[in-house]
């Protein structure tokens, strides 16, 4: 996918990304379909974090330019610009307070616990917000495909990006190979 050049929204959809912010934080992401977003969290303040079917707005605003936001349940907001051409992006995330003093509760596959992100959410102070916008460097690009749930299947290890961008972890139809 090194030499793919990126036009249309079309061209977009599909990719799977894994890309490190300039803090050190690295981060999967999937463009899974027009409306719906997977990642893994394997740096940062919340590593370990894993999330499939996040629903978000995902808009084309320039040939090559592709910003994507969200608002999850824990009262995260997030906005992320990919510049896939020149492998570069931008992301903002906008952390609650009780995320920044509680992120451990995060740390998990948060599908099965919505309940508890929500809770935890009333429970505790949203404000001030963390707010944290940082360039990354995308370092690994492929074409999964569009509504693949074998990208981000499985909760983050140590090495994992490693894996993936070594090709140990897919196989050629972009399914996960046997540990």
């Amino acid at each position: 996918m090194a030499d793919k050049q990126f036009k249309t929204l079309d061209d977009f959809l599909g990719t799977h990304f894994i890309y490190t912010y300039d803090n050190g934080w690295e981060y999967e992401w999937y463009a899974k379909n027009d409306h719906t977003v997977d990642y893994r969290i394997h740096g940062g303040m919340v590593a370990g974090r894993w999330v499939t079917n996040q629903e978000a707005d995902i808009v084309m605003l320039a040939p090559g330019l592709y910003k994507i936001s969200w608002t999850e349940p824990t009262g995260t907001d997030v906005a992320l610009d990919f510049l896939p051409n020149e492998k570069k992006m931008h992301g903002t995330i906008f952390f609650p307070k009780w995320v920044q003093d509680h992120p451990e509760i995060t740390v998990t596959y948060q599908n099965d616990h919505i309940d508890l992100m929500e809770e935890s959410r009333e429970k505790y102070a949203t404000y001030p917000k963390l707010v944290v916008p940082e360039m990354a460097k995308i370092t690994y690009m492929g074409d999964a495909g569009q509504n693949n749930d074998d990208v981000i299947n499985e909760a983050p290890y140590a090495g994992m990006p490693d894996d993936i961008r070594a090709g140990k972890f897919y196989d050629a139809n972009y399914k996960r190979l046997k540990k």
